[in-house]
């Protein structure tokens, strides 16, 4: 009797997020571990149906690296990485659009839809959803640099019961070019702000931010993360997570989480408990319009 009351409490618990949140979109950039674990996978397929179920609007957007990296390995076509992005050659391209856009994509829509949801795998190329130019002058290769989101077909989707699962490859305005390598967290960030998001969360295979000593980062803000970065705490595949967490806060997005996606059900554990999990990202000391952002957001 006394675990029934555990789980009755629970769900009491749950009931002023899901108030918050009802109606609201969320982004979830999902990748690392959580993303190639079997049974992790399962957790996250019922985390965003339970999501979709208690009336949030869920938007998925995809990584694949580890699988990109394995599938160039047996093909011997050498990887390359600077500051964490990837630097993608024409013959690298190839590769990276078919694990993208073909398997991932369309294993993570078939699982959600297996599960009971509406989903819909689609391309950063479909319908020119997202469009970019080559990144730093073609330094990355083809990696590209977001230059415009379409969010009002992102919004029809979610409108019309969908939950859109985006593949982080991007068009070019020449017909004949084969299209552009995103960093997935940049591309997570890039649709949280052209959606109006409420929340973006970037699920990894570590904790949060953590300090040298390995302590949690609970909430950071632009200062802070210009800090670590300069004394080295924040380095690696960790810059463009936390460069787009900054990036997605200062264009509309309400607040930006990086939290442990090894962790069974942490959207759930982040979204609908008090404390939540990982590090969150704020706008702190600032105003916009006369409105006091710092006391807006801790009432989010």
């Amino acid at each position: 009797m006394q675990k029934k009351h555990q789980k009755v409490q629970v769900l009491l618990d749950a009931i002023p997020h899901i108030k918050k949140f009802y109606g609201k979109t969320i982004v979830i950039k999902y990748g690392g571990s959580a993303q190639t674990s079997p049974d992790l996978q399962e957790k996250f397929a019922e985390d965003i149906v339970l999501l979709k179920l208690v009336g949030m609007n869920p938007v998925i957007v995809h990584g694949g690296g580890a699988r990109i990296s394995e599938l160039l390995e047996k093909l011997n076509i050498k990887s390359e990485f600077i500051d964490g992005h990837r630097v993608t050659s024409e013959e690298t391209m190839r590769v990276v659009e078919m694990v993208l856009s073909g398997d991932i994509n369309k294993n993570i829509t078939s699982l959600l839809n297996y599960h009971g949801a509406k989903a819909i795998g689609i391309s950063g190329k479909d319908s020119s959803i997202i469009k970019a130019k080559p990144k730093e002058n073609g330094k990355f290769g083809y990696t590209g640099v977001v230059t415009e989101v379409n969010g009002q077909l992102i919004n029809n989707l979610v409108k019309e019961g969908f939950i859109p699962v985006i593949a982080p490859i991007a068009d070019s305005a020449t017909p004949s070019h084969p299209g552009f390598n995103i960093n997935a967290d940049v591309a997570a960030s890039k649709v949280a702000s052209a959606i109006n998001a409420q929340k973006v969360l970037f699920l990894t295979d570590i904790k949060g931010v953590l300090d040298k000593d390995g302590n949690l980062l609970n909430s950071l803000d632009n200062n802070d993360v210009e800090k670590y970065k300069k004394d080295g705490t924040i380095a690696g595949g960790m810059i463009p997570k936390v460069d787009s967490c900054i990036d997605a806060i200062y264009n509309g997005v309400n607040k930006a989480h990086i939290i442990d996606g090894r962790v069974e059900h942490s959207i759930l554990l982040e979204l609908f408990t008090s404390d939540g999990i990982g590090t969150q990202f704020l706008r702190k000391n600032g105003t916009n319009n006369g409105i006091d952002i710092e006391k807006l957001l801790n009432e989010i």
